[in-house]
């Protein structure tokens, strides 16, 4: 009888353990959906032709997540790393501009990964990466670079807020530990092995929103 009463609590917990982790699924993908739904309807807020680009990356600050959508559909979500000083488009304040960009240049086609780019160009050093939660002094950009442009004249573009000659990019970081939260000098950083992986995804003039 003992031996009967074992198995039957064995096959209950069993059950039970497959009712919890099917519920836990079934609220992780129902999170996933509303987490979906909740950025594309920031994005339709911002402009309802956005699902006629055949390719979009669309930056929340808030979430510190940045957005691959092609023709209107998520396809690919990335964490990223904006300004630690916050938004904004002055010249020299260091602030990660808001608005709409295009991709004016992409940098870095054939670098290894991690590869430290000075003035756009490779000398040769590879960046230590750190994956340990550290602000160091240094803001590498590393691996490949996407240069914004803005497409908002007196917003992003023009004569003291201009993304492209604040040069604005897209870009790898030693940092790697910060990722997820507001800590570069204007710039995205992304994972080196992610901003690779988008580099491959999207081309020169594909849009860029950052909201």
């Amino acid at each position: 009888m003992s031996h009967y009463i074992s198995i039957k609590i064995s096959v209950i917990t069993i059950l039970f353990l497959i009712f919890l982790n099917s519920c836990s699924t079934v609220m992780t993908d129902k999170s996933s959906k509303y987490k979906k739904n909740k950025v594309i309807d920031e994005i339709l807020a911002i402009d309802e032709s956005y699902s006629d680009l055949d390719s979009l990356l669309y930056v929340s600050i808030e979430d510190q997540n940045m957005y691959l959508l092609r023709k209107g559909t998520i396809y690919k979500v990335f964490k990223i790393s904006s300004s630690y000083y916050g938004t904004g488009s002055e010249a020299g304040s260091l602030k990660t501009p808001l608005g709409k960009h295009e991709i004016f240049k992409k940098i870095g086609e054939t670098l290894p990964i991690n590869a430290i780019l000075k003035g756009r160009v490779w000398n040769g050093a590879i960046a230590n990466v750190i994956t340990e939660e550290i602000d160091t002094e240094f803001d590498h950009v590393t691996s490949r670079i996407l240069w914004l442009d803005g497409l908002e004249i007196g917003k992003n573009k023009g004569l003291g807020v201009d993304s492209r000659s604040r040069y604005i990019y897209i870009h790898g970081t030693a940092e790697e530990g910060l990722i997820g939260k507001p800590a570069s000098d204007g710039c995205i950083r992304m994972y080196n092995s992610e901003v690779i992986e988008l580099f491959d995804l999207v081309g020169e003039k594909d849009q860029v929103w950052i909201y």
